[in-house]
């Protein structure tokens, strides 16, 4: 599953930049890897791939008869289907800290600007504990595929936990995934055709059932937690990406970045002008990942086999928190709004920079510099709400199973 931005125009990229600046790895030898570790031998990585495979397949599919059996809510009461559904999105997300707490650990680095002082704090068993809003658009660059993961976790870790609130645009195709795409329909998430003109009405019709008030028994009004996660640069950072990136900023007369894609500002522009009046603020990660030589790709080295299945997933995965409020943000011109969005992609570039010069971003504004911890679940026991569903029907139906045996038993039948 890949987060892509909403539709935009076809991207650009670039590889024009040559002037290596000296990092970490920039003098690497040709089997370095960013992990540090060496990777299993060919035997270990099938015995990994498999339970990893056995892991994720069942539970995957447990949460999607979960939602199957959930699914004649619509029916019944809008509002009980969609609290189930985030239900099973939660258990999504609980499944992903898992596989990655035992099948690819990584060290997560945090830090922020003043925006964002004291809404990331440690907590005493060397966890976080984020305090973002329940509702906000996310935004963040694009490394590689796996972002989304790393992200969602963060919903998970924030208090209170929007874990199953999380909403993300996707290319069309993708929907039709056997089992993962069946699953993410029912997540809620925005499937797009990246044709603005076909998109917009079908975006339009989502922003606005998540922009609705609701209203509880007491007759008081309120907005169900949402979180949209956007990828401004419309795909992951590649070599292909890059190119276009390139010829993007040569077609509109731009500098293009070295560490960062040009960002396309309709899609966003578009979205937060939908969501203006039900949400408060724009949150913006820099993503970056430890040990990646200049002018390489995350992608090179984190594929889901190296991650997953050699045991060479990222050292630490480092986030930059921003955060802006929309008020502030130019929204009534598409242009103006273009360029401000430029102007904080270039201060992610900034960022990025000081990032592969120094090894992390800049301390964070407060008492911590850095809040380092691990993607985990609180407690092991957790990834048992996976099964709390089925588990709960098959004891019904084992009891109404007794139940007629001693019945028929008593009467002779």
């Amino acid at each position: 599953m890949t987060a892509d931005s909403i539709p935009k125009p076809d991207g650009a990229d670039s590889n024009e930049k040559t002037n290596e600046k000296p990092n970490a790895a920039a003098n690497a030898p040709q089997d370095y890897h960013p992990s540090g570790k060496k990777g299993y031998g060919r035997f270990m990585q099938i015995v990994r791939g498999a339970t990893f495979g056995i892991y994720f397949t069942t539970l995957c599919l447990i949460i999607h008869v979960t939602q199957m059996v959930g699914a004649p809510l619509y029916w019944v009461n809008r509002e009980w289907f969609y609290a189930y559904m985030a239900m099973s999105k939660r258990s999504f997300a609980i499944t992903t800290a898992v596989m990655t707490q035992i099948w690819g650990p990584t060290t997560i680095r945090i830090s922020g600007d003043e925006t964002v002082e004291g809404q990331i704090k440690p907590t005493p068993d060397g966890g976080v504990q984020f305090n973002f809003p329940e509702r906000m658009v996310l935004i963040a660059n694009h490394q590689i595929y796996t972002d989304w993961l790393y992200l969602w976790w963060v919903g998970y870790a924030n208090s209170p936990g929007t874990h199953g609130h999380i909403y993300i645009i996707l290319k069309e195709s993708l929907k039709n995934i056997p089992l993962m795409g069946w699953a993410m329909q029912l997540f809620g998430f925005i499937f797009m055709s990246r044709k603005m003109a076909i998109d917009q009405p079908r975006l339009a019709y989502r922003l606005n059932k998540l922009s609705q008030k609701k209203v509880d028994p007491r007759g008081r009004s309120y907005l169900d937690p949402m979180w949209l996660l956007l990828f401004p640069e419309g795909t992951n950072l590649s070599g292909n990406g890059r190119r276009k990136s390139a010829a993007w900023a040569a077609k509109n007369n731009l500098k293009d970045f070295e560490h960062v894609l040009i960002p396309r500002s309709t899609g966003m522009f578009f979205c937060l002008n939908e969501l203006k009046s039900s949400v408060e603020y724009v949150y913006d990660c820099t993503v970056a990942y430890e040990g990646i030589p200049r002018g390489k790709f995350g992608e090179q080295y984190f594929s889901l086999s190296s991650t997953y299945f050699q045991g060479r997933p990222p050292k630490s995965v480092n986030f930059y928190w921003r955060r802006f409020r929309i008020s502030d943000i130019p929204l009534d011109d598409l242009k103006v709004f273009d360029q401000w969005l430029l102007q904080q992609w270039q201060a992610k570039d900034a960022l990025m920079e000081e990032f592969m010069t120094n090894g992390t971003f800049p301390a964070m504004a407060g008492k911590v510099d850095f809040v380092e911890t691990q993607v985990r679940t609180r407690h092991p026991w957790e990834i048992l709400q996976v099964f709390s569903v089925l588990g709960t029907l098959a004891l019904m139906w084992h009891n109404v199973k007794k139940s007629f045996v001693s019945v028929t038993t008593i009467f002779g039948l």
